[in-house]
């Protein structure tokens, strides 16, 4: 029995995310591996979550994310990502860049939409659902920006605050620059910063006054008298 909770409905909610992420699907085998448990067990999970059409299992095996998953999601579907999704297509297109808006889970920042910019140039790999610490990176360092002022919290969180933006170096992932700004979001929605991802350091330097645009767009859509 896991602490303070159900241990199979824990496993099962493990096993429900690991097929989530994972678009080709995964087999039995590979669940209960991830999990540490016997294939018996996780066959089980798996039949549970089959049976309320959470998963469907594949001619080949392999199960994948079900209708009822899809269908869920939508109904619970934060107000903010419908809003979010125009003003991230056009901070894309008018960088050339990837545009995010990430939300905090605990100590990460979660990418809860993502919209590559329009053509055929390179793509990063960024997806809905990518984690990152909190303490790095320009998403994360927005959304402790968004917060009230701590005694302790460090100088660059204040540096945020004031300027209501951040820009990074390579701190996530290796030739990655970011540049992010706090949304100002409603009581009923997670704090969250709007996001801009490149591989060039001088577009993410010069992509700091359409971000700081984008993220008052997006929080002046959402403020109750919009």
């Amino acid at each position: 029995m896991a602490a303070g909770g159900s241990q199979t409905l824990e496993r099962g909610l493990m096993a429900l995310r690991m097929i989530a992420e994972e678009p080709q699907g995964v087999t039995a085998s590979e669940i209960a591996a991830r999990l540490g448990v016997h294939r018996s067990i996780a066959y089980r999970l798996l039949m549970a979550l089959v049976r309320q059409n959470f998963v469907a299992k594949d001619e080949a095996n392999r199960y994948r994310i079900g209708v009822a998953f899809f269908t869920l999601a939508q109904q619970s579907r934060p107000p903010m990502l419908d809003t979010a999704q125009p003003v991230l297509r056009d901070l894309a297109a008018e960088l050339g860049a990837t545009a995010c808006l990430v939300v905090r889970d605990g100590m990460e920042a979660v990418a809860v939409a993502v919209v590559e910019p329009p053509g055929s140039g390179a793509r990063l790999s960024y997806r809905i659902g990518n984690r990152d610490p909190l303490d790095r990176g320009a998403g994360g360092l927005a959304l402790l920006a968004a917060a009230d002022p701590t005694p302790d919290e460090p100088e660059r969180i204040a540096d945020v605050r004031f300027r209501r933006y951040a820009v990074t170096s390579e701190e996530v992932l290796p030739g990655i620059f970011g540049v992010a700004s706090p949304v100002g979001a409603r009581s009923d929605e997670q704090p969250a910063a709007v996001t801009v991802l490149t591989h060039h350091q001088d577009l993410a330097e010069a992509a700091v006054p359409a971000v700081v645009a984008a993220a008052e767009r997006l929080t002046a859509a959402l403020s109750p008298s919009a």
